[in-house]
């Protein structure tokens, strides 16, 4: 087993993880600490080390607001399950599981960036145990980052000291994480040119964001977006913004600095870490994605549908009940003066999928109502055809029974349990159907991190069924409830005319 590997700054050691076969590597530095004057720069090298680092437990996760266990909360209750968790300023460190017995063995690398909105989350979250993809024959590499007001914050001053970089430094962790993988994922037998970057909720819309980012150029051959992918589609009714334009970014910026009391980037970068987190959480803002003409030149997604991202095959999907949009209306009369705003000549067609007249105005609502990430995954679909870019696309729904006393059905990001097969760390009764399904889904995605192409043999040798790109003469998808099942089912006709007018909107 590997359980000694030599990286660009030093020697690490490992452990073995549950499965001894399996190494875990855990709290490698893969860039200089993000503070003092590296607080809101592009990250910088990391410094050598002397010895050998011990890479046993996982580095002190991001500033962040500090999670309370509350029983009223679903998401506190399913992972923030060590309220007093170590967190810090410094935190660019990843985490390493590898099944190889040799530097050569030339391995699937799968890279995953956590979700969280881009304000919380981190590695040691207990789904994201890596050894169970490990044993797929996977090098999986979980990544920490910066988040918040120290991860997306930007200000006129930061862009007039780096102008090649003067925002999105979550992002630029990511890359730079990335990148160091790419450079030294052999020291734990994996390939570096056989990468796999995935994500899920703000992790999936990362993805995206290094999709279509023109600096990353051969970084990564594949890419797994899982709830991660947004549009707006209603008015007022649009899924979260993650991306606003740089200048607009700024002026949010220099308002954030008054609220601080301070007057200059050097006085911001003296202040205490914990103290401007706080700060910032008293402030409520919302920092995201920026447009900084580097990294990020435009809002992923409108990228994505104008084939300006890296041509990968990619794997979509969501789970059944997250995420729908429903038309904003109260009254008959208002949603008339809506489809004739969104559709002209065409409301009447709107109108009668939603029951025209016949039906009260919640009825209406329900039938308009569709999922948000459903339908920015078939825009997708529909321009990758259009295009001729023809990228293999797959696409899945989650429509697991989730068990529990609080009938949760399948909330936004249940799905972690399952494609990371870690059902057995969950409080809930999870019985033998969720385990095949979570020991079939590993098996998918441990395939298309290998290859691009999620069919292959079942660990019980047994064929999976069989899985095949979404296009538009081929609209179909992975349904994983009870078990895997390609359903060879068309979507709704709502859907369809709402892709339709999308694509007639965008022409005219």
């Amino acid at each position: 087993m590997l359980r000694v590997a030599k990286v660009e700054n030093g020697m690490v050691q490992g452990l073995p993880a549950a499965d001894p076969r399996i190494t875990s590597f855990k709290g490698i530095p893969f860039a200089a600490p993000p503070v003092g004057k590296n607080r809101w720069r592009a990250p910088q090298p990391a410094e050598n080390w002397e010895g050998v680092l011990k890479a046993y437990e996982f580095a002190p996760i991001s500033l962040q607001v500090r999670q309370e266990i509350d029983d009223n909360n679903i998401y506190t209750r399913e992972w923030a399950v060590e309220p007093d968790i170590a967190m810090d300023e410094d935190c660019l460190y990843l985490n390493v599981w590898t099944p190889a017995n040799s530097v050569d063995e030339k391995l699937p690398v799968y890279v995953w960036y956590f979700g969280g909105g881009l304000q919380v989350g981190h590695t040691a979250e207990m789904e994201f145990d890596g050894e169970r993809i490990a044993r797929r024959g996977i090098v999986v590499v979980t990544i920490n980052y910066r988040l918040n007001v120290f991860g997306f914050l930007a200000h006129p001053e930061i862009t007039a000291e780096a102008p090649d970089a003067p925002a999105n430094f979550g992002h630029l962790d990511q890359q730079a994480a990335t990148r160091w993988v790419k450079r030294n994922i052999e020291a734990f037998g994996g390939d570096p040119d056989n990468i796999t970057i995935g994500g899920q909720s703000a992790g999936g819309w990362s993805v995206l964001s290094q999709l279509a980012s023109p600096q990353n150029e051969g970084l990564f051959q594949r890419a797994i977006v899982q709830s991660g992918v947004f549009t707006s589609l209603y008015p007022n009714k649009g899924m979260p913004n993650f991306w606003t334009e740089l200048s607009e970014a700024e002026r949010a910026g220099v308002t954030f600095f008054e609220y601080l009391g301070v007057s200059s980037l050097e006085e911001a970068r003296r202040l205490d870490g914990t103290y401007l987190r706080d700060k910032a959480m008293e402030y409520q803002g919302f920092w995201g994605t920026v447009e900084d003409g580097g990294f990020n030149v435009g809002n992923p997604f409108d990228c994505f549908l104008q084939n300006k991202r890296w041509m990968v095959p990619v794997m979509f999907g969501h789970t059944s009940s997250e995420f729908f949009s429903v038309p904003n209306v109260e009254t008959q009369g208002e949603l008339e003066k809506m489809a004739a705003d969104m559709f002209g000549n065409e409301a009447e067609e709107f109108l009668k999928l939603c029951g025209g007249q016949s039906v009260d105005i919640e009825e209406a609502k329900k039938r308009a109502s569709v999922s948000g990430i459903e339908y920015a995954i078939r825009l997708a679909a529909q321009a990758n055809a259009d295009s001729g870019a023809n990228t293999p696309l797959y696409y899945y729904n989650f429509d697991a029974d989730i068990p529990g006393w609080d009938n949760p059905g399948t909330f936004h990001s249940v799905d972690l349990w399952f494609f990371f097969e870690t059902l057995a760390k969950c409080w809930r009764p999870f019985v033998g159907k969720h385990y095949d399904l979570a020991r079939q889904m590993c098996n998918y995605w441990a395939n298309f991190i290998a290859s691009g192409n999620p069919n292959g043999i079942d660990s019980t040798g047994e064929e999976l069924p069989h899985w095949n790109p979404l296009m538009p003469e081929t609209p179909y998808g992975m349904l994983f409830a009870d078990r895997a099942e390609y359903l060879e089912e068309e979507p709704s006709e709502m859907m369809k005319f709402l892709v339709k007018q999308y694509f007639k909107k965008e022409h005219c």
